[in-house]
């Protein structure tokens, strides 16, 4: 079993002990608040049998326990009704009492709860006492809708650690993996450079060893974008138009004929905060998904508008398109329709947009069969 299995074991462990102890606590808990619900209903059913065996009592008997329990109960909420229909209130909101109103919506309402206790004194009725939950009982009877809310979220904190240790994991293997790609290009383009320089002394038509230095150029600009995934870009405050123009137009240069070109992008300049590179490569990897949705042959149009606070770029084509329940799971690392590829591009669009320039990537249309166009959102200067 490698380090990582190791770890990821040692996480659910840690996890699986948490939710243990929580439910221990809580069910514990749970026990000791139905206690003292029993222990609370107890005293007002015995609050109520002492007052209607106190009222048998003799004028002259000794009350002792019996008239310490009628006169110590402070919490227990009581309706005493009389032969004559009178009532009387004992420990209730003054509100209450002094509204028979609401006193006797109230006296139905324990009717409902309890079944009344019927006094009588010698032999006859004398009162009746109709008694409800104490403000304790009322609130504990709320208290398991609390645990099992303490349960949720409890669970929402341990799923949304779960998905942040993964997403950072998966985060970090992929700038591993695109530094290292960096790294292992680095030396053959060190030679090409070199190859270059000797075909120029060579009787070969410059033309070619100049588009040659062109794709070197280009090859040494894309191994510096992914040695620079996983740090922290230099935004510089940059002609956005200009620069989505240069990068539609290289793919558009390096394109088959059977991809037609529609670029719309205005001639003033726009100023936006950005990396020129990393903004560069997500044009151009919109543009190829396109190009692969339509299998190599369709419309791809590049278009940029403004408005007063924003830059809205679009990349539309003319391919197979994306149903809208994976309209958010295609950004997703990993997640890919093509029978040969990692998953990368667009997670790796996302996250250069939404987290290094502050702005918006997403699918802004798709249609089956009709194409697809994602849309980039930024701010402008």
């Amino acid at each position: 079993m490698n380090f990582t299995s190791n770890k990821n074991l040692l996480r659910w462990i840690i996890i699986v002990f948490a939710v243990l102890v929580t439910s221990l606590i809580l069910w514990n808990t749970f026990i000791f608040f139905q206690k003292l619900k029993n222990l609370e209903r107890r005293n007002i059913q015995e609050y109520s049998i002492a007052f209607k065996d106190l009222a048998n009592q003799p004028l002259d008997a000794d009350l002792g326990d019996l008239g310490y329990t009628v006169m110590g109960n402070t919490t227990g909420p009581m309706i005493l009704e009389n032969v004559d229909g009178k009532l009387e209130a004992r420990n209730l909101p003054e509100d209450i009492v002094s509204d028979s109103t609401k006193l006797r919506e109230l006296l139905i309402k324990y009717q409902e709860q309890n079944e009344p206790l019927v006094i009588t004194y010698q032999g006859k009725p004398f009162t009746t006492v109709y008694y409800g939950d104490s403000e304790v009982l009322t609130k504990l009877k709320y208290y398991p809708l609390a645990l099992l809310l303490i349960m949720f979220l409890f669970g929402a904190v341990i799923l949304f650690f779960y998905r942040s240790t993964k997403a950072a994991e998966q985060n970090k293997l992929w700038a591993g993996m695109a530094k290292e790609s960096a790294h292992q290009i680095g030396t053959p383009l060190s030679s090409l450079v070199g190859w270059t320089a000797i075909l120029r002394d060579s009787e070969i038509d410059p033309t070619y060893v100049d588009e040659m230095e062109k794709d070197i150029n280009r090859l040494q600009m894309i191994t510096d974008r992914f040695s620079k995934i996983g740090s922290i870009p230099k935004l510089t405050v940059l002609d956005i138009t200009d620069q989505t123009r240069q990068a539609a137009g290289y793919i558009s240069s390096r394109s088959s004929k059977l991809i037609q070109f529609h670029i719309e992008i205005p001639e003033q300049p726009i100023l936006v905060a950005m990396n020129e590179q990393l903004f560069a490569w997500v044009i151009e990897n919109l543009i190829k998904n396109g190009i692969d949705a339509m299998r190599g042959k369709g419309t791809i149009n590049v278009r940029l508008k403004e408005d007063a606070r924003r830059v809205h770029i679009t990349v539309s084509d003319t391919g197979k398109g994306i149903p809208k329940r994976l309209w958010k799971r295609i950004f997703t690392p990993g997640y890919t329709t093509k029978k040969r590829g990692w998953g990368l591009g667009l997670s790796l669009a996302k996250r250069i947009i939404n987290d290094y320039h502050n702005g918006k990537l997403q699918v802004k249309e798709s249609k089956i069969n009709k194409g697809t166009t994602f849309e980039i959102v930024l701010n402008k200067v």
